[in-house]
This record gives C-alpha cells, sequence and structure tokens, in this order.
C-alpha cells in the first residue's frame, strides 16, 4: 500500500508543506538522503512555481515503482506533480535553462535545474489553459530507461478522495518478453481496507504478467478473495504483434486513440475478488505507431473529454495522465471519489541514438 500526498498550494505557507511530503515520501520511497532532498527541491522549486505564475495550484506526490531496469536495479520512485489552471508558460525554452529565474524568493533551481537533477521530467503548458510538471526521483539521477529496448511506456497519477493518505485505486504495469502489461485497479470503497484490495492486485500482476489478460484476471480473482475485491482491468500490448488486448470487470474506463479519434474498451460487469463473470470478453485491436490508452477509475467524470491537443499525446504518459484529470476537474468540480488515470503509449524516437 501506497501513501499518496495530495497538497494544495495557494499561499506560501505550503511551500514547506510541499517540502516536508516530498521528504517523506523520499523515505517512504527508500532514497538516500541525497536524492531525498534533490526530491524535496524539486518539490518546493515547483510549489513557488504555482504561487508566483499560476495564482495557486496542486502539487500531487506519487510512489511508483518501475518495472527493472537491465542491470536489474529499480525501486520505488517520488513522483512528483504540479497541476495549475493559471496562463501557462509564455517561454518554455526560457523557462528550462538550468538555473532560470523571475523572483527573488526563488531558491534559484528553476525548472531546467529540476530537469536535470530528476531521473524523469517533463512538463506540458497551453496557453491560458494552464501547466503540468512532473518529476520522477528515483534512487539514480538519470532515467535508466526501464525495460531496455521495449518500444512502450506507461505513466499514472492517483489522487485519494478527501486528501486521505491512502487511495483506493492503484495501477501498475509489467513487461514480459514482448508484452507490456497495464493495470488499474479500484478497491471497492476508500480507506484503507480499499488500498488493501488494490494493492494485492498489484502484487498479483507482478508475479503474472506473462499470462494473457483473461487468465490473468482469474488469478487476481483469487488473490483478492481475501480483500473485500476491487474492478480492475488489463490492457496487454504486443509489441511484435502490433495488437493490443484488453479485458476488464467492473466499472473501470478505458479510452484507445487511434488514428486521430478516441474508441471505448468495455468492461464486463462484477467484482474481481467477490462476483467474478463466467466469461470475460477479450477485445483485441491493432497497435499502431501513434496509439495511446487510456484506463482511469469511476473517480473521473464518464463524460471526461479526450484531449485535443496533438502534442500532449507525445509527451511523457504521466503528463498527459495528469492533464486528464487536471481538465476533468477543477474546485467547482471538484473528484467525488478516489481518482487515477494510467496512460500506456509508444516511445518517441530517441533523439540521440
Amino acid at each position: 500500500m501506497s501513501r499518496v500526498w495530495d497538497i494544495p498550494v495557494h499561499d506560501s505557507t505550503r511551500v514547506r508543506d510541499v517540502r516536508v511530503a516530498a521528504e517523506e515520501a523520499g523515505a517512504h520511497a527508500r532514497l538516500d538522503a541525497h536524492r531525498t532532498a534533490v526530491a524535496a527541491l524539486a518539490a518546493t522549486e515547483l510549489a513557488t512555481n504555482l504561487l508566483k505564475h499560476a495564482g495557486g495550484g496542486r502539487v500531487l506526490i506519487n510512489l511508483v515503482e518501475l518495472p527493472p531496469a537491465d542491470d536489474g536495479a529499480r525501486g520505488p520512485s517520488v513522483q512528483l506533480f504540479a497541476l495549475d489552471h493559471g496562463p501557462g508558460i509564455p517561454d518554455i525554452g526560457a523557462a528550462m535553462r538550468d538555473g532560470y529565474t523571475t523572483v527573488d524568493t526563488s531558491l534559484g533551481a528553476g525548472l531546467g535545474t529540476c530537469l536535470r537533477m530528476s531521473s524523469a521530467f517533463d512538463l506540458h503548458s497551453a496557453h491560458g489553459r494552464g501547466t503540468v510538471v512532473t518529476a520522477r526521483i528515483d534512487g539514480r539521477s538519470t532515467d535508466s530507461r526501464a525495460g531496455g529496448a521495449s518500444r512502450t511506456r506507461a505513466g499514472g497519477i492517483n489522487v485519494p478522495l478527501g486528501r486521505a493518505e491512502h487511495s483506493g485505486d492503484a495501477w501498475s504495469w509489467a513487461r514480459s518478453g514482448p508484452r507490456t502489461t497495464l493495470m488499474l485497479a479500484d478497491g471497492l470503497g476508500h480507506g484503507v481496507k480499499a488500498a488493501e484490495a488494490s494493492a494485492t492486485a498489484v502484487d498479483e500482476l507482478r508475479r503474472t504478467a506473462h499470462l494473457p489478460p483473461a487468465e490473468l484476471l482469474r488469478h487476481l480473482h483469487t488473490a483478492l478473495r481475501r480483500t473485500r475485491g476491487a474492478a480492475v482491468a488489463v490492457a496487454q500490448l504486443d509489441e511484435d504483434a502490433g495488437e493490443l488486448r484488453f479485458a476488464g470487470v467492473g466499472n473501470i474506463g478505458a479510452r484507445l486513440h487511434d488514428g486521430g479519434s478516441w474508441q471505448p474498451l468495455v468492461s464486463h460487469p462484477g467484482i474481481v475478488g467477490a462476483h467474478f463473470p463466467a466469461g470475460v470478453p477479450l477485445r483485441r485491436v491493432p497497435w499502431h505507431p501513434d496509439s495511446l490508452l487510456v484506463l482511469h477509475s469511476d473517480g473521473l467524470p464518464s463524460r471526461w473529454t479526450p484531449p485535443d491537443d496533438a502534442r500532449l499525446l507525445t509527451h511523457d504518459p504521466a503528463v498527459v495522465a495528469a492533464v486528464i484529470l487536471r481538465d476533468a476537474s477543477s474546485p467547482a468540480r471538484p473528484v467525488r471519489d478516489d481518482t487515477s488515470v494510467a496512460v500506456l503509449a509508444p516511445r518517441p524516437p530517441d533523439p540521440h541514438p
């Protein structure tokens, strides 16, 4: 079960709260003192930027565990998100220069320094619509490109209802040969018991990612019988075959972007761990270089609007997930449940092979 930190940032007193939360997250992720300090510095800078340039926003901190790297070294990471509905960044190139700052109260680190210190960093900004920044802090300073030569990447965001410590939602992904499996689980109800159910699903995925989706769901059903159960969706991409296979039980939403349009992928009614259906339909769809898959729990409004910014779909999947969540909610339209969004996307060509 992973902790989640959700800190609204609307005055200077919350900057300290963000720093303390990042230090707590570093301890939970078992980062060493230096990498924990990096997480705290990046989080502080992101919070300061929200106040100075966006009129406020929120910082979310998730703990994520990536598939093992080629050298087998991988552990929990601290994933920082800064979300706002501000004016956007007018000159992203200038803002990303190392040490660039426009205010005396800044630490002088700037987004460029956050980029340099983070294991992975990305941002998306749109004029008049706001900015989303994400920084991942691993136990190492550079992205080891988990999974080596895989042509696929995944990312997500998880937000607890009412800023609780634990979310009943969880997402994870795993690799087995040419197959990449993305899973999203929504434990029944809220709080610790719901989080235990979704965490059990994550643990089981790590042991059964080699199985096809329907069989994997049956294994999850057995594992979740000792919990209160969950809605679960599994999407498995076979990179060699160029095919995505999808199966879900319960109210997990899924939409596939392909060829410029969005199509829904429908889960079957039921509860994994409690009321498992006799048969789970399997959906097979082609996967192309411009495909993108979004899974989400029912905390996201059912009629959320898919992003229409083609540039956004090329960003880190964690950024795509955060923009979808931000745009589907607002202070006037808050989420009414634990909410998670997970995204599966092709890895763009390496500009420096």
